[in-house]
Parts: structure tokens; C-alpha cells; sequence
């Protein structure tokens, strides 16, 4: 085990998933299967998240 820490958090009332990589990086979206990919990715992950995208 490498002990590297992913981490998602839901905000309630919303549908949105907010990741967190170890790396620091940190995305939102709303689909789980989009997160866990995102952050399989690591270290190539975008930076980007759909918020970015909306503005």
C-alpha cells in the first residue's frame, strides 16, 4: 500500500462531489464514476472542474 489519501466529500442538497488528491489537487463534479477517474489519473489529473466550466 502506497498510503496516499484521496478524499471526497458530497455537499449535501446538492449533487455535487468534491475530490481531493493527495497532490493537492481538488476537483467537483457530479458524477462518481468522472471523480474516481479523475483521481486514478494522478499524477496526469486536469485541474479543472466543472464550476470553471460554468463561469
Amino acid at each position: 500500500m502506497s498510503g496516499d489519501v484521496f478524499r471526497v466529500d458530497w455537499l449535501p442538497g446538492t449533487d455535487l462531489l468534491n475530490g481531493s488528491c493527495h497532490c493537492g489537487a481538488r476537483h467537483a463534479c457530479q458524477d462518481p464514476v468522472a471523480m474516481w477517474e479523475w483521481m486514478l489519473a494522478h499524477p496526469d489529473h486536469p485541474t479543472t472542474t466543472e464550476e470553471d466550466h460554468a463561469s
